[in-house]
């Protein structure tokens, strides 16, 4: 499935210098009708500020360029944006770590992650949807499209499944084990909680092993909120202040 910006020891060979030329050609059918979906769900404004987590062959982010928005993404695969960089783009590619991203707090107004967490360690997994939480603007949204914990259909979501156990199984032993993690740690919801985040909107699709999920940060949302109020509030002092209402 979509590979993502793993947090591993740089002296550690790339895992994807194999697979990088030949990504898109074996899973972008399968990919590009998730991404739509994404942008259906959640339509980003145009000039908005874009981040994909994992933006591996930048495709994710070919779609966002074309609605208008100044795309940025971060991989810590070289082979995977190298294959990035061959396509026009204009957008800003960095090769880093997702769990400590140079970029400052409140930057973007949408941060994007397709496939990705699954496959990282658990204590990597929160590092890293931590870090889209702090460099999202008070009134952004994460978009995240991961495997969904259920419940599955039955007999689609079950064929789903078992293909999906194949292909996770074929990326390595470690990659395994860390889908297995998610999956059975309620997948993106348990995460949300330990971060503060609010799911907005979910869309499960492929007999319910894979949701498209639209998310808020609670804590920065409340801020903003009670910020405004203390504006409005200032505003209207100032104008009792200018125009005192006459005593009769």
């Amino acid at each position: 499935m979509k590979r993502a910006a793993r947090s591993v020891c740089p002296e550690k060979i790339d895992p994807y210098q194999k697979i990088a030329k030949r990504y898109d050609l074996l899973l972008e059918s399968f990919n590009a009708s998730l991404r739509q979906i994404g942008m259906r769900l959640h339509p980003p404004e145009k000039n908005a500020s874009v981040l994909d987590v994992g933006c591996g062959t930048g495709s994710h982010l070919h779609l966002y360029e074309n609605a208008g928005c100044r795309a940025f993404g971060i991989d810590l695969s070289p082979a995977m944006l190298s294959e990035a960089k061959k396509k026009p783009t204009r957008a800003s590619l960095l090769l880093g770590d997702a769990a400590r991203m140079p970029y400052s707090d409140h930057s973007f107004d949408l941060v994007a992650a397709m496939l990705a967490l699954h496959e990282m360690p658990p204590e990597t997994r929160s590092d890293v949807l931590g870090e889209m939480a702090r460099v999202l603007k008070p009134d952004g949204r994460i978009v995240i499209t991961d495997y969904h914990p259920g419940p599955i259909s039955f007999p689609k979501g079950w064929l789903y499944k078992a293909v999906i156990f194949v292909l996770e199984m074929a990326a390595g032993r470690e990659h395994f084990k860390n889908f297995r993690h998610f999956i059975a740690n309620r997948g993106i919801f348990r995460l949300l909680d330990a971060h503060n985040l609010e799911l907005e909107q979910i869309k499960a699709v492929g007999g319910g092993n894979l949701g498209v999920y639209v998310i808020s940060s609670k804590a920065d949302r409340d801020i903003f909120h009670q910020e405004f109020i203390n504006q409005r509030r200032l505003h209207d002092a100032l104008e009792t202040i200018s125009h005192p209402r006459s005593i009769v």
